[in-house]
């Protein structure tokens, strides 16, 4: 009887970066819509299980649409220019309720203990406070924003000092001058600027889109401040898209290692980004020291020198650079700072609707970090394109990791009939199939 159970496949694969993230310093933006949606219930769940993971959190919360609803109500237009309303005495008294009355919400269920979850018992400090100055946004091209502001500075030796005792610090889409005033500020900018002073390891933005996408409508899992500062030129100024690209690419210029763009319609986006090596969203990052990608014909020294000491020692058949150039693109690379430190090669079988797992490699120093389960899925992912729908290998020292990654022990019959005429029997190696079902 087959009693394996897909979550602790899902946990083993995680523990990587439970691991690399316990201790480290979170920004979360959580747009107002979220909450006005009903997913505040699903997303403090999920910040309960960050924290007692010993992640430090900031959470960073919008309120746009509960505070249009409160002027709604009481027939209140608000000034617009460039996506910002012009926060009068009467629109920023709706702003400051709305703000406590959300603040208060979020620390109410925060405090809960989470009945009813296997989180039941978990005990989180939430804390706020004047933790972000900020000052008036002034006359922008005649227009007077009057309580509208901008981020002057955040109070970090405060936040590190509330972070360090443990708490979950909250910070409102407010800011307080040294006059005592205070101000109407854009979320995005608070989780930015929170991030930027923090030196914070992750900036997470979540809102209406998935990511970022391409002209073929594919979602871009990687780009630079570089590549996504086009899109924010095309985006809506005020737009939900612009504000959230803007802080996200001026976060990666300043020092915050990863910026990830995130839905909160899907209920898994936050921890499948997190926990999982593919992710679910756009991550905008400064340097790509590392990335998985389509081999090219530059790569073929590299692939070279990567695969010599392999085949050397009987785990690959020797393959000449006339062959890899001939076959270069049925390859992924991983390069790391311009280094081939890994790759693979998927050879297709159309007619049986296969596909080979071939040339599997890590260089002997870049071992043990997951990197031939990155290589698989991608292999997995691009033969899923092709229609494929299963995959063998050949192997003679490594079946029990093919096995351990969902493939299972065939015979020479399972293998498409032109694989099957070239098998090498000297060689004796071990078949192994997996469904891509």
């Amino acid at each position: 009887m087959d009693t394996r159970f897909p979550f602790v496949d899902w946990f083993r694969n995680s523990s990587p970066y439970i691991n690399a993230h316990r201790g480290r310093t979170f920004v979360i933006l959580i747009e107002g819509e979220a909450m006005a949606r009903g997913r505040g219930e699903q997303l403090i769940q999920d910040l309960a299980l960050l924290h007692t993971l010993g992640v430090r959190l900031v959470v960073v919360f919008g309120i746009r649409p509960q505070v249009q609803l409160a002027l709604d109500e009481a027939g209140i237009e608000p000034l617009r220019h460039d996506g910002r309303w012009v926060a009068d005495a009467a629109i920023m008294q709706c702003v400051q309720r709305v703000a406590a009355e959300q603040r208060l919400w979020l620390e109410a269920r925060l405090s809960l203990g989470l009945p009813n979850t296997p989180l039941h018992g978990v005990e989180l400090t939430a804390v706020s406070g004047n933790l972000v100055m900020a000052k008036p946004l002034g006359v922008r091209e005649g227009i007077d924003f009057d309580h509208s502001g901008e981020v002057r500075r955040v109070r970090t030796s405060a936040v590190q000092g509330l972070l360090d005792r443990g708490s979950l610090v909250l910070l409102p889409p407010l800011g307080f001058s040294s006059t005592g005033e205070v101000f109407d500020l854009d979320a995005s900018e608070v989780a930015q600027h929170a991030a930027m002073a923090l030196g914070a390891d992750k900036l997470i933005l979540l809102g209406e889109a998935d990511g970022l996408y391409d002209e073929s409508g594919a979602l871009q899992r990687q780009l630079t401040p570089g590549e996504a500062e086009p899109l924010l030129a095309q985006s809506v100024p005020g737009s939900e898209a612009a504000r959230h690209l803007a802080a996200a690419c001026a976060a990666a210029r300043h020092g915050v290692a990863r910026t990830h763009l995130l839905s909160w319609h899907n209920h898994d986006a936050l921890l499948g980004e997190l926990f999982t090596r593919d992710g679910v969203g756009t991550m905008i990052t400064q340097h790509r020291y590392e990335q998985l990608r389509p081999a090219e014909l530059g790569d073929i020294g590299g692939l070279l020198e990567l695969l010599e000491p392999l085949e050397h020692h009987g785990m690959l058949v020797p393959r000449s650079r006339e062959r890899l150039e001939h076959e270069i693109d049925d390859y992924l690379v991983i390069e790391r700072d311009g280094m081939i430190i890994g790759c693979a090669a998927l050879h297709c079988f159309g007619e049986a609707e296969m596909g080979e797992l071939a040339c599997v490699a890590i260089h002997v120093d870049y071992r043990g970090g997951a990197r031939g389960t990155l290589l698989l899925a991608g292999v997995e992912r691009r033969a899923r394109r092709l229609g494929l729908t299963s995959l063998f290998v050949l192997t003679t020292h490594t079946a029990h990791w093919f096995v351990d990654h969902g493939f299972r022990p065939s015979d020479i019959e399972a293998l498409p009939p032109l694989k099957r005429d070239t098998y090498n029997h000297a060689r004796k190696s071990k078949i192994l199939v997996k469904s891509l079902a």
